[in-house]
């Protein structure tokens, strides 16, 4: 691979990819024959039921579970006495407890269960019993003393000297040195003295659940001293390693089985406590054992996407040049760091002076973790509302002071290829950029107003190592073997897409094997938009293999098979490589009554070559949808004087239907930069980061009121205007 070269032509279909395909499994998902973890059932299986914590911080004083002991049907009760399981991949900090180098560390461990609770949800004990009504009969036959502790949900309070402290050190997340500081540092002198104007706002995005379709499960029975779980998990091999590690097992003691699941959006690359509850009351019982989450228990017993406190500082030149970027940012991470609690988007801007603060902060909401591109929705929104916001105030259309400051490639900052500026013509022509916005925001007559607002993005696409197998056999069938789940994408398709076209044979010759780690080889698990860059080209790399041994020795014959296998470790010699895109959007807003229409969405894309237009375009629909929910409905809101959450579930978070979204326009602008399989960069992740923005920016146009707040409800947008 590094003697490929960055290409900026654009690029058509090959034999097999760039067409429309559907989904290779689309038959058994329509048909109901797809096989998800709770279909499953094995002989003698027990059901587990989860009991959470009532408060959001408190100590258990005693807990007596002989009555839910003494109920007929009723297997086994587990709860932190008994069972002191570490749950390793659930704090990033805890993660660290593993490593020699830690053991005199302050370590911020989670656990299964955990004493005291830190969180309404937590789960506190477990129940299995023969069906699942006894099972959740059982849970409120157990008794607890309680010792309420003060608690705190605000992440700028947490930071007060004398707020509740969430840990003994304090809320301030520990970072990889053990220290409670915040990320981020300083490059040029971004000082006020280097600009001509200086611009100063907050602004504020919510806690936004990931809400997949699917609720969480996890079934596991044992075999000798090997445990075979079945869990709706984007890493399998990511899931083997972080459950073996808590279980006190060796990797290949134990086996994940993922065929199908209903979603995913990041947050599930790695195992979770309901994985470990499994497992250890299969271990206790000696039986299979079947944990299900309720539809509840999955909106406060998982993560999602972190709330943030943004606060800018921007400088500008007379000209409209950006010279210096500051922001201190606080992140809402509830009490255990599951991951960083970045605030991405400066990166986007060429100001060579910038700072930034952000702290990850704890506090005694429900636990924040990835979801899909983990850091950018809320941190484009800042930094691109703001940068919107300066536009207008020197005098300039929007999308020229973007062309004038977004990041472009310098002799030191070298990129693969770049097409920022192309998407940002490209969708400014296809939208009539120039016809719908107001120069003038709020000047249209009447209560209905109608305005355009756009965002642009880079977001990165790694290479990396993953791994193939590949076989022939002497029907002419090839088998993939690839350790991906699909958890939207179609990632089983495009594994047999890339193979077909490499290979150069039918589609219909290849065969997937996917899901099961003692059948399939490492993956890098369907996060971080890396299963087509580096799984997939672990694939190329295989069927190279493949093909040069089919030409040394010919076909097989009888029952002889050719096998080749690929674990290749790509690099891009030290330049960028990044998707790039922009979104354009027309909104119409009822000034009196509040209510906010989208007329108008158009979303332009440079994603390297399309390996199948038909799921990637829908890639970019779907993820735009979660991007117009974070900048208009979703929010999980708590009650301040009790710590419980208030609308947990997709009607009372107010999740969008058909009725709330507009017909959304992708096009794609197609390169190869030498890099991935056949040119093939991140798809998944990119669309979701725009919306906010961009939404919150047509709406500014539409009234000239800057909503600086997610989301943009009714209620706040009648409260600006009045």
């Amino acid at each position: 691979m590094s003697d490929r070269r960055p290409q900026e032509a654009q690029v058509g279909p090959l034999d097999t990819v760039g067409h429309d395909v559907p989904r290779i499994d689309a038959y058994e998902r329509v048909t109901g024959r797809a096989t998800y973890t709770r279909d499953i059932t094995l002989p003698g299986m027990l059901y587990a039921r989860v009991l959470r914590s009532p408060h959001p911080h408190a100590r258990i004083v005693s807990i007596d579970t002989s009555r839910a002991e003494a109920l007929p049907g009723v297997r086994s009760v587990i709860h932190h006495e008994t069972h002191q399981v570490p749950y390793g991949s659930g704090s990033i900090a805890g993660g660290r407890q593993y490593s020699d180098a830690a053991k005199d560390m302050t370590v911020h461990k989670r656990y299964m269960f955990d004493n005291p609770v830190r969180h309404v949800g937590q789960p506190i004990a477990a129940v299995a019993a023969v069906d699942r009504h006894i099972a959740e009969e059982a849970l409120d036959l157990i008794d607890i003393e309680w010792e309420e502790l003060p608690f705190v949900l605000d992440p700028i309070e947490a930071k007060s000297p004398d707020a509740p402290r969430v840990w003994p050190e304090g809320n301030i997340g520990l970072n990889a040195q053990n220290r409670p500081e915040p990320m981020g540092g300083t490059r040029g002198d971004p000082s006020p003295a280097n600009a001509d104007r200086l611009f100063m706002d907050r602004y504020t995005t919510a806690f936004v659940q990931d809400a997949q379709l699917e609720p969480r499960s996890a079934l596991a029975h044992w075999e000798g001293d090997k445990v075979i779980l079945y869990t709706p998990t984007q890493g399998i091999s990511n899931c083997r390693h972080d459950n073996a590690k808590d279980l006190g097992l060796a990797d290949h003691q134990v086996q994940i089985i993922c065929k199908y699941m209903g979603g995913g959006f990041g947050d599930k690359n790695g195992s979770y406590y309901f994985d470990l509850i499994a497992a250890t009351l299969a271990r206790e019982t000696g039986q299979p054992v079947m944990v299900e989450l309720t539809r509840k228990d999955d909106w406060l017993g998982t993560h999602g996407r972190w709330h943030t406190v943004q606060d800018y500082r921007v400088g500008t030149s007379t000209a409209g040049d950006v010279t210096s970027i500051r922001l201190e940012g606080h992140s809402g991470m509830g009490p255990y760091l599951r991951r960083s609690g970045g605030i991405a988007g400066i990166d986007a801007y060429a100001c060579e002076n910038v700072t930034t603060q952000i702290y990850p902060m704890h506090t005694n909401r429900m636990v924040s973790g990835n979801f899909r591109a983990p850091s950018d929705p809320q941190g484009y929104f800042g930094i691109q509302s703001m940068m919107d916001d300066i536009a207008y105030q020197v005098g300039m259309d929007p999308v020229q002071f973007s062309l004038l400051n977004m990041r472009r490639p310098t002799e030191s900052d070298r990129f693969t290829n770049y097409t920022l500026d192309q998407c940002i013509e490209r969708g400014r022509e296809l939208f009539d950029w120039s016809s719908r916005w107001r120069s003038r925001p709020g000047s249209d007559p009447g209560p209905v107003k109608r305005g355009a607002g756009f965002s642009f993005m880079m977001f990165r696409s790694l290479v990396g190592p993953s791994s193939a197998v590949l076989r022939v056999d002497e029907s002419g069938r090839y088998t993939v073997f690839v350790g991906v789940t699909d958890i939207g994408p179609g990632a089983k398709t495009t594994m047999a897409l890339i193979a077909a076209e490499e290979l150069g044979v039918p589609l219909e010759q290849v065969d997937v094997m996917w899901g099961d780690t003692d059948r399939c080889p490492y993956s890098v698990g369907e996060s971080g938009s890396r299963t087509t860059t580096q799984t997939g080209y672990a694939v190329v790399e295989a069927a190279r293999d493949l093909k040069a041994q089919i030409a040394q020795r010919g076909m097989p014959t009888g029952d002889d098979v050719l096998i080749a296998s690929a674990t290749p470790t790509p690099n891009t010699q030290g330049m960028r490589r990044m998707c790039f895109g922009a979104h354009f959007v027309e909104a119409e807003v009822d000034t009196q009554l509040g209510d906010v229409r989208l007329t108008k969405y158009v979303a332009v894309h440079e994603s390297g070559r399309i390996l199948n237009p038909l799921p990637a375009r829908d890639q970019i629909r779907g993820a735009a949808i979660q991007g117009i929910g974070q900048a208009l409905k979703e929010d999980l809101l708590y009650d301040p004087l009790n710590g419980h959450p208030l609308n947990a579930g997709y009607y009372g978070a107010r999740h969008l239907t058909h009725l709330d979204v507009p017909e959304i326009e992708v096009e794609f602008i197609q390169t190869d930069d030498g890099y991935g399989p056949f040119g093939a960069k991140t798809v998944g992740e990119s669309g979701i980061i725009l919306g906010p923005a961009a939404v919150a920016n047509a709406i500014f146009n539409a009234t000239g009121v800057r909503m600086k707040d997610l989301p943009i409800t009714r209620q706040r947008i009648l409260e600006a205007l009045a």
